[in-house]
């Protein structure tokens, strides 16, 4: 996967923030497990989520117990996010998060990696890290399997709206390239998002690539308009079908 950070990765999302926090999925309990896992009691881990957005992985380790340190660049999307009494947010980026040295247990990135320089990023989290702590990269990627979530990407294609981060497949390897971290494991679950019409819009809009407004943007809600009413189940919802994977290495 390569890196987006010369794609106006901060500035992108400024229109996007109220879509992110009303229709962006969530993560699967299981992935949250996995990434607290053999860290000790819950609260007492120190976590530093980098590129929080509005803050969905954040919220999720604060439920825990966690203590959380929101890193988020965007203006936008840090005013955008509910809080919550665990996560303290701040503003900086991921090859300069002004955490202290040595500081956190945790780092994860939640749909964010690719938007990094990810040589500068990885030093970073070396530094800001214990030794022996634990780098987490998790992505809810969309299923290419299942008919309604394939018919979904092929729409927002056909209007130029698909990312290149979703094009592209991550390589792990760049973890234990740095030298600064074990090779990861890969851990996958099940997810999947439940969605009435102007939902599913919503979740489309939240993407940085996708048209909001013009001729495209009225294309694409034809489309999804089609795609639903081929697939809303008796309850007039459809099921967005993704897999969470989530890539856990450990700092040397």
């Amino acid at each position: 996967m390569r890196s987006l950070h010369a794609l106006n990765p901060i500035g992108r999302f400024d229109d996007r923030a109220d879509d992110y926090v009303k229709y962006r999925p969530a993560y699967p309990p299981a992935a949250i497990d996995a990434i607290l896992e053999g860290l000790g009691p819950s609260n007492s881990i120190r976590a530093a989520d980098i590129g929080a957005g509005t803050g969905i992985s954040a919220r999720l380790l604060g439920d825990r117990g966690t203590t959380v340190v929101a890193v988020e660049p965007g203006a936008a999307m840090r005013r955008a996010a509910s809080p919550h009494p665990n996560v303290r947010w701040i503003a900086g980026t991921a090859e300069a998060t002004g955490l202290a040295e040595a500081s956190m247990d945790l780092v994860l990135c939640a749909q964010s990696f690719h938007w990094f320089r990810a040589g500068d990023a990885l030093a970073e989290f070396a530094r800001v890290l214990t030794p022996g702590g634990r780098l987490c990269l998790m992505w809810n990627s969309r299923s290419r399997r299942d008919a309604f979530t394939a018919g979904y990407r092929a729409a927002i294609r056909q209007v130029d709206g698909e990312s290149v981060a979703e094009r592209d497949t991550f390589d792990p390897d760049v973890i234990a390239r740095s030298g600064r971290f074990s090779p990861p494991e890969r851990l996958t679950f099940a997810n999947a998002q439940r969605l009435d019409f102007e939902g599913l819009v919503g979740r489309s809009e939240s993407a940085s690539y996708v048209p909001k407004v013009g001729d495209a943007a009225e294309r694409l809600r034809r489309l999804l308009r089609e795609l639903f009413e081929r697939h809303a189940d008796q309850d007039g919802l459809v099921t967005l079908v993704y897999e969470t994977e989530v890539y856990r290495s450990a700092r040397d």
